[in-house]
């Protein structure tokens, strides 16, 4: 089928019908950007030269595709991009589990679905959307898939701003949220980004248990709590354990902390309600998983990525964290001989600081 030529007022008509049918599909927003990237392109590379990226080689492999979506795919020239709350309704406060030690504090994104199959699925409805209107299109469904600067990307979509904490804010709707993306080739007008409202507060990085907010707008991924339990695959550095607390997977204290996240609003999408009361879980059930019952109980989640035996290391630091029980102690004699050596050295150090023997 010949592709349909639209004018400039048929491209701003339809830019309208997109964010009309981005709203349908559960998006809270949708905005378009340009791919103009050159000034986030450079802040990335010092990123990366500065090793901040930890032991994530893929961040510094993709070269210049990330911050430049013409070269990831050819013939891009606008990004649609959108927004989807994941806030659970049911989910019990974060707050109160992160007090009470005996539990695992999981970060409030992973507790439903994986969220990579819900955006993927709504924004590949939305492309089609677009076909039934004007015909064939060139385009690319994006959710985490592929080398993108989501968030800079968001940003001149006019969905909000880039935080201290490095995470995207919208003074009408916080931080809870979800990004995907449609690169195209469509010549649709572009949206207008919204300044900056962080203004002289600090909550975020005062907060942060490593410290890993290193600079406003500077976020050192070695630190993070959410890197050093999802994208770490070694040992987790004996100096950051004890910070970690009872987080086993992710963190959340700069989202919790933020001003702007009192206007968030819990999310309408089924696919993200709590499962498998991961929401408070006790610590010492969940290190008995047996890597079947792990598999099953996180299936469809984005938990089960990081596998079984980091699993067990991330809890493994938690119930060294937690107050000394025979429940938590005999927790961690349970697999003392665990197959897994990483298990192992994250178990001796956990029994090492509830029985004073070295790790």
């Amino acid at each position: 089928m010949e592709r349909k030529v639209l004018s400039t007022s048929q491209l701003a008509e339809l830019a309208e019908r997109i964010k009309r049918w981005g709203h349908e599909l559960s998006f809270q927003a949708t905005g378009i950007a340009d791919t103009a990237l050159a000034e986030d392109e450079a802040r990335l590379f010092a990123w990366l030269a500065g090793g901040r990226h930890g032991e994530m080689g893929y961040m510094a492999r993709h070269g210049t595709l990330r911050s430049r979506p013409a070269e990831l795919v050819p013939g891009t020239v606008r990004v649609v991009s959108v927004r989807m709350d994941y806030l659970p309704a049911q989910a019990q406060p974060a707050q109160v589990v992160l007090s009470e030690p005996g539990l695992g504090f999981v970060s409030r994104y992973a507790l439903g679905r994986d969220y990579h199959k819900v955006l993927r699925a709504r924004l590949r409805r939305l492309a089609r959307r677009i076909e039934e209107a004007i015909g064939p299109f060139g385009y690319r469904v994006l959710v985490d898939s592929a080398p993108v600067l989501e968030k800079p990307l968001a940003a001149k979509a006019g969905l909000g701003w880039v935080g201290k904490h490095t995470n995207l804010v919208d003074r009408s709707a916080g931080s809870w949220f979800f990004l995907g993306e449609l690169y195209t080739d469509l010549p649709l007008p572009v949206d207008t980004p919204v300044d900056d409202h962080c203004g002289r507060c600090q909550a975020c990085m005062e907060v942060c248990p490593t410290r890993a907010i290193t600079a406003p707008y500077q976020l050192d991924a070695r630190r993070c709590i959410s890197y050093l339990t999802i994208e770490l695959r070694g040992p987790i550095p004996e100096s950051l354990r004890p910070a970690m607390g009872n987080r086993i997977y992710g963190c959340d204290d700069c989202q919790l902390v933020c001003p702007w996240n009192r206007f968030a609003r819990v999310t309408e999408v089924p696919d993200f309600a709590v499962r498998h009361g991961l929401d408070a879980p006790a610590l010492v059930d969940l290190f008995a998983w047996t890597e079947e019952q792990f598999l099953r109980r996180t299936e469809g989640s984005a938990i089960r990525r990081i596998g079984h035996p980091c699993w067990l290391r991330n809890i493994a630091v938690a119930l060294g964290n937690a107050p000394t029980t025979p429940a938590v102690v005999q927790a961690l004699e349970s697999r003392r001989n665990d197959p897994s050596e990483l298990v192992r050295e994250h178990v001796l150090w956990a029994l090492g600081r509830h029985l004073g023997r070295p790790s």
